[in-house]
């Protein structure tokens, strides 16, 4: 792997284990309400905190295993959770906002084509 493609890898990591944080542990901040364009009153709702919990520990784990393929020189485990990004960012974009293929699954899709070179 290139060091661009490094660099990239793990700022796809750091964003996902910001999204846990604000998924996990900041779920009623105004931050996480920004983020995620939902009011506080959404947020306080008992079945959306849950469900913002445990997508948060997804994003946790998609950080962890990006970062333990990055250190270990696994290029295999990095490009498939790089393609697990990319496609969660796709999704997102047809289902709720054109954006998240962006602001989501721009660094992967740019580690991605580094890997290519």
């Amino acid at each position: 792997m290139s060091i661009i493609t490094l660099i990239l890898a793990i700022l796809v990591a750091l964003e996902h284990v910001y999204i846990m944080y604000l998924e996990t542990f900041a779920t009623q901040s105004d931050s996480t309400g920004r983020v995620f364009n939902m009011s506080k009153e959404e947020r306080q709702r008992d079945s959306v905190d849950k469900l913002f919990k445990n997508q948060g520990i997804y994003n946790g784990l998609i950080a962890l295993f990006m970062l333990y393929g990055i250190f270990t020189g696994n290029v295999t485990v990095v490009t498939i959770f790089l393609l697990n990004v990319v496609f969660a960012a796709a999704y997102g974009a047809l289902t709720a906002d054109k954006k998240i293929i962006l602001t989501q699954g721009g660094l992967a899709i740019l580690a991605l084509i580094s890997l290519l070179f």
